[in-house]
């Protein structure tokens, strides 16, 4: 065919698909999207075929991400960051109120939720921050790192969206902290945290005090909001040792669970695999944020190995955080379950996520001049 370059082989369009991809990585994050994708087809089989969707496009997303060097990461976290601000700015001037939370902006070809973008976006930010100043952070580089990670939290915890704005708090301070945050500062602001709780307490919406109560006591309203914990803990409880079998779980299948194909996705596998599953699908997470570390520690630049652990890390507080209050230990901010809770939005992030730490694996032997 004549415009082709006749040293072209179609093997060499193999490579190119496979060249950025970390084999151990994708296996492990595939085998928890299959997992998700069973237990979508449980609790919600409707919605099979979009999930499915929304698995492709998070393998595009994750495929092209891995392709880009570090160095083109680094250069593109000031903008990417400075964007997902003002489309904050923007959410919170002109975004559309739904359930009582401004979340989402309606740009007529499409609806977007600029806070999910912000879980890469900030760490991306503050790694570029602490290479360029990779000699010796000083007291105020901390402080204006503090900056970077508290306008973007702020701006989405005001939505309000709790869960999201922990993920994001959480995202940023992984990166601070690994970026040689003193322990004499840590256990300052830890002091300063605990004294502004009062203060803090009544900065919260009715609805999310009402949360917090409601996991210190979840039987005072047990039809109304503690109803989610009861039936969650209810269904993990049953489910024993061994489960009652995919597609069997009374509490899914007759809709006692609240948010079952989301939020609430882990009851239903507890109920459906019983602790034998959990322990399974703890070594399956386990496996991925090993790998995570693996990667950020032989990453080249102090650039790769913030933002490699800071990624890892924030796979560890999804399931952490997810599985908690879906148990009854951390209060509901509707924090999905990674890689298994339906959704478009945060499994693109997710892949987005696994793109990077290929793409730091890839070029774990470059060395930046």
């Amino acid at each position: 065919m004549s415009g082709l370059n006749p040293s072209w082989h179609p093997r060499d369009l193999w490579r190119w698909l496979i060249a950025p991809i970390d084999g151990p990585l994708l296996l492990l994050a595939g085998l928890l999207v299959l997992v998700g994708l069973a237990m979508v087809g449980s609790a919600s089989p409707e919605r099979i075929t979009n999930q499915l969707l929304n698995m492709v496009a998070a393998l595009i997303v994750m495929r092209l991400v891995a392709q880009l060097p570090p160095q083109r990461l680094m250069h593109l976290a000031p903008p990417v960051y400075v964007i997902g601000i003002v489309l904050l700015i923007a959410v919170a001037l002109f975004g559309d109120v739904s359930k009582g939370a401004r979340r989402w902006l309606d740009l007529h070809v499409m609806r977007i939720q600029p806070s999910e973008m912000l879980k890469i976006a900030v760490p991306l930010m503050l790694a570029w921050y602490f290479q360029k100043r990779e000699a010796q952070p000083r007291l105020r580089d901390y402080a204006v790192a503090a900056m970077i990670l508290l306008v973007p939290t702020a701006l989405i915890a005001r939505q309000p969206d709790l869960g999201t704005a922990i993920l994001v708090l959480a995202a940023g301070f992984y990166v601070i902290f690994l970026g040689g945050l003193p322990w004499k500062i840590l256990a300052g602001l830890a002091a300063m945290g605990a004294a502004a709780a009062p203060l803090a307490w009544t900065l919260l919406h009715d609805y999310q005090r009402a949360r917090i109560l409601t996991l210190l006591d979840p039987e005072k309203d047990p039809l109304g909001k503690g109803f989610h914990i009861i039936q969650s803990t209810i269904a993990i409880g049953s489910g024993g040792v061994l489960g009652k079998g995919w597609g069997h779980g009374t509490q899914a299948q007759l809709e006692f669970i609240p948010e079952r194909h989301t939020d609430f996705i882990f009851a239903v596998f507890s109920e459906e695999l019983g602790l034998v599953g959990n322990a399974l699908l703890l070594v399956l997470y386990a496996l991925l944020i090993g790998r995570g570390l693996m990667i950020a520690a032989n990453a080249p630049t102090l650039f790769a190995r913030l933002l490699a652990g800071a990624i890892t890390l924030i796979f560890f507080t999804y399931a952490f955080v997810n599985m908690g209050m879906v148990s009854g230990i951390l209060p509901v901010v509707g924090v999905p379950l990674p890689f298994i809770s339906y959704g478009g939005t945060a499994l693109v992030t997710l892949f987005l996520g696994v793109g990077i730490l290929m793409s730091i694996h890839k070029n774990r032997m470059l060395v930046q001049k």
